[in-house]
């Protein structure tokens, strides 16, 4: 296959090295708004940087179009990139979210399926093993009732102050895993939710309009009561989980030896030597895992394990928590427009 690779940033270089090791890689083509960094990560993964313009058409060093897209750009272009790659018939694989906001969401959608094309949302924690684990035991009623879910979402450092204008939000850019995986292992929808966030921590995140903390309560339609926190700022290191708890059992994800959690028991556990540092680290194989997916969907081999459906309701219930926080109240899910 010739892929087409847009945007060689971070999270961009991480896909790139992957795509590059797999076997079903003929031909990798890489493109960034800046040229330099794309010529960059194509010499350290052996692929061929491209302008962005020549990817889609195939033109020039290009050498004809891509089998499929993978968009890794700044979230600003998403909703462009995917639009631009249905129109095209190319199967896309975009990094969340389609747009910071549902209005521009529902567009790109919009633009998918009139052109029914395909695809994929980069949600790497529904090819996590643990959430896959969760999931099995959930479904095959091993928990029992499901009455309650915890999950955490920890960040051992704040993001670079520039990036937090254009993140969307702590709901939107980060909770917004967790609400997708809270649909995906338990299977039912969220109803209602009620979220407070605090901005006591750095500066930048007042002056950015946003919060370093968020708590979020959400209820399920079948009663389920779910809580939801994040913070930029856990010194102890990267730290994902979550805890279902039923009438027979309960289970918890993420709990390893890299966990940066330390008991206050006499003689507990201590702190890891090696906690995770961050999200990389943390979902490679889920990461490896997702874009193999991608490829064997993209072949027709595999049904889309995460359609931009999928992804719009995440996005619904973390647009329900900023309106929550804002006008500190609960707020159905009815309220929010694309359900």
């Amino acid at each position: 296959m010739r892929i087409g690779l847009i945007g060689t940033g971070r999270i961009g270089t991480f896909h790139a090295e992957a795509l590059s090791r797999h076997p079903a890689v003929e031909a990798l083509l890489l493109a960034d708004a800046d040229p330099e960094r794309a010529a960059g990560a194509a010499a350290r993964t052996g692929a061929a940087a491209v302008p962005v313009d020549g990817l889609f058409t195939g033109e020039g060093e290009a050498g004809g179009p891509p089998d499929a897209v993978v968009i890794c750009s700044a979230t600003s272009a998403h909703a462009g990139l995917v639009a631009r790659a249905a129109r095209a018939g190319l199967p896309v694989f975009c990094e969340k979210p389609i747009a910071l906001d549902l209005p521009g969401t529902l567009a790109a959608l919009a633009e998918v399926e009139a052109a029914g094309s395909v695809l994929q949302l980069g949600f790497m924690r529904r090819f996590d093993a643990g959430y896959n684990e969760a999931r099995a035991a959930v479904r095959e009623g091993r928990l029992g009732r499901l009455h309650t879910v915890r999950a955490v979402t920890s960040d051992p450092a704040p993001p670079p102050a520039a990036y937090l204008p254009l993140s969307g939000g702590l709901y939107r850019d980060c909770l917004v895993h967790d609400f997708d995986i809270l649909r995906w292992v338990t299977g039912r929808e969220v109803s209602e939710v009620y979220a407070t966030g605090s901005d006591a921590g750095p500066a930048m995140f007042r002056e950015a309009g946003d919060v370093d903390t968020a708590a979020a309560l959400l209820t399920l339609d079948d009663g389920t009561l779910a809580t939801a926190t994040a913070t930029r700022c856990n010194g102890a290191g990267y730290d994902v989980r979550m805890e279902l708890a039923g009438e027979l059992d309960q289970i918890a994800v993420g709990l390893d030896g890299r966990t940066p959690l330390t008991s206050a028991e006499p003689g507990g556990s201590g702190a890891p030597a090696k906690p995770w540092p961050g999200f990389l680290e943390r979902f490679a194989p889920a990461y490896e895992a997702e874009l193999a997916a991608f490829l064997r969907v993209a072949r027709g081999e595999l049904a889309n394990p995460c359609d931009g459906q999928e992804a719009l309701q995440a996005l619904r219930i973390a647009e329900a928590c900023e309106v929550s926080r804002r006008e500190r109240r609960p707020v159905a899910m009815t309220e929010i427009p694309g359900g």
